[in-house]
């Protein structure tokens, strides 16, 4: 029994979710997201909870329970409140601008990174050293987070690089005399 899936999935005010042909949809005051849905699962939408519940008790089906209850999950609270990803950059003359919709990236290459911001993402850049990677979809703001970081990884000796706030960067030391 999966733990997580048992538990359904609240919808809050302000947000509506229907079903139909195969295809969940939730809109809400920053957007609509819809979802593919699994012939495994059962989904229902009733007294402001989705529920989600597997088809039949084959090993597959409860395997996608849970996850399928976090898809939901994610989009609800996707449409309610969005999602953010806070990447701060560490090191001499390692900065970030956002211009319009691309993001410059100065990180110790002979050159600029200019990366294109996806539709449906906003960046900013509080200040130099921080970027923040918002939107409606949980999986394309980390995936873009995750595009940024691959530009220059925090290493261990010194800490220089990019990575996500809060994230514990493992420290090596150095070459001993």
């Amino acid at each position: 029994m999966s733990r997580i899936g048992k538990k359904p999935v609240a919808i809050p005010g302000g947000v509506t979710a229907t079903i139909d042909n195969g295809t969940l949809t939730v809109k809400g005051p920053k957007g609509t997201l819809t979802l593919g849905l699994s012939d495994l699962i059962d989904y229902k939408v009733e007294d402001g909870t989705i529920s989600v519940k597997p088809a039949n008790d084959s090993k597959q089906a409860r395997a996608f329970w849970g996850m399928q209850r976090t898809l939901v999950s994610n989009l609800v609270e996707g449409v309610s409140e969005g999602f953010t990803k806070v990447l701060v950059i560490k090191g001499v003359g390692y900065r970030a601008n956002a211009q319009g919709r691309n993001l410059k990236l100065q990180l110790g290459y002979s050159h600029d990174v200019d990366l294109p911001v996806p539709e449906g993402l906003e960046v900013k850049t509080p200040d130099q050293t921080t970027v923040e990677v918002s939107g409606v979809d949980k999986q394309a703001v980390g995936q873009f987070a995750a595009e940024i970081r691959r530009w220059r990884k925090p290493e261990p000796y010194k800490g220089k690089g990019i990575a996500y706030r809060g994230e514990y960067i493992f420290r090596k030391e150095g070459k001993k005399r």
